[in-house]
């Protein structure tokens, strides 16, 4: 009687049947991640596989349609597998610059989030022309204006083309022409080249430009102003408008001071403004406004209760002579008290008429 075999089949002698349902230890990687997939699509899970890259995407996709049929024990010993691959992970990454970017959004400086996103930008596999016909047209238009023909006939032939016509006609005529004519040209235009093109734009298009000042430079010098004596200001204003008009007028619109207070302060905001100041400064800086100031030192006291208007009046009237300089750095603390509430949110400035339009 012949001895009976004790060595299993190898896959070229198995049964049909043995092909049909191959055993899980015979499986690669890329199979095991197919079925997995396949069984949680039954399963009706939402798995964003966009998130992978297109190479593994493209895989994936290769590998589930080679696939046919599994047996139970098979599929039990690759779920079993998942899980305790699972139950192994610690902690998890998001995976390539992008989603790392997106986790520590917030968290790091404008200025390394401007150096990454130029990274990203020149390494991305993800074709840049998707970002570039995703902006709006306002930012697109001065790099069409600014750039190469050349260029700026391949961000044109590239976009939707009634985006194209909205910045076309919003060029000068010549530079219309010139880029139109230069579009008839770029029939030859090598694929990598206009993906090099991409990808450079969207490091340009997609930099935030980091500023080493808050606020713009002239809220700088309006709020330098504000509280610099009055020769000062003055002096500097009258300066500006001998070298910019331009530039002398937007700074007036910056500067608050105490004689702005009647257009800019609501009157139900009055006793708020007076809490943030002592009393012997608000005594020097009411009892010494003149001019215009001195409008305002009557809205003040037309906008308090009428006790402690009274009270501050009589205070004045006994109060000795006291220096302008005094008096200026009175009314300059109030102005900053007003400058710190509405920093706060406490109070609204009133926008006037020539900034609101």
């Amino acid at each position: 009687m012949p001895a009976v075999a004790t060595k299993p089949l190898l896959p070229e002698a198995s049964s049909g049947l043995n092909r049909m349902f191959p055993p899980a230890q015979s499986l690669s990687g890329r199979q095991k991640a197919a079925i997995i997939v396949r069984l949680l699509l039954a399963q009706g899970a939402d798995l964003p596989l966009t998130s992978l890259p297109d190479h593994v995407q493209a895989a994936l996709t290769e590998q589930i349609g080679l696939m046919r049929t599994i047996d139970r024990n098979t599929l039990a010993t690759v779920v079993e597998e998942f899980c305790l691959t699972l139950e192994q992970v610690g902690l998890s990454f998001p995976g390539g610059i992008e989603g790392a970017m997106k986790m520590l959004d917030g968290r790091i400086s404008p200025a390394a989030t401007t150096r990454l996103k130029r990274m990203v930008g020149a390494t991305s596999k993800h074709d840049p022309w998707d970002r570039i016909r995703a902006m709006e047209v306002e930012r697109l238009l001065p790099v069409v204006a600014e750039e190469s023909p050349e260029v700026a006939a391949v961000i044109l032939s590239k976009i939707a083309v009634p985006r194209a016509a909205e910045i076309l006609g919003r060029l000068p005529g010549d530079r219309a022409r010139l880029i139109a004519y230069t579009m008839s040209k770029t029939g030859d235009i090598a694929p990598d080249t206009v993906l090099r093109i991409g990808l450079s734009l969207v490091g340009q298009l997609e930099v935030v430009k980091v500023s080493a000042f808050e606020g713009s430079p002239i809220h700088r010098v309006g709020a330098i102003l504000n509280i610099s004596p009055s020769v000062t200001r003055d002096d500097v204003l009258r300066g500006l408008d001998e070298t910019d008009s331009i530039l002398a007028g937007e700074v007036r619109k910056t500067i608050f001071t105490f004689a702005h207070i009647p257009a800019r302060i609501l009157p139900r905001d009055v006793p708020k403004i007076l809490k943030g100041i002592e009393q012997d400064q608000l005594v020097k800086a009411l009892g010494g406004a003149k001019g215009d100031a001195a409008e305002a030192a009557e809205f003040i006291f037309a906008n308090m209760s009428q006790r402690v208007a009274a009270s501050l009046r009589e205070e004045i009237a006994a109060m000795g002579r006291v220096k302008d300089k005094d008096i200026e750095a009175a009314q300059t603390a109030l102005v900053i008290a007003i400058r710190e509430l509405e920093t706060e949110g406490e109070l609204v400035m009133v926008v006037p008429e020539e900034e609101a339009e």
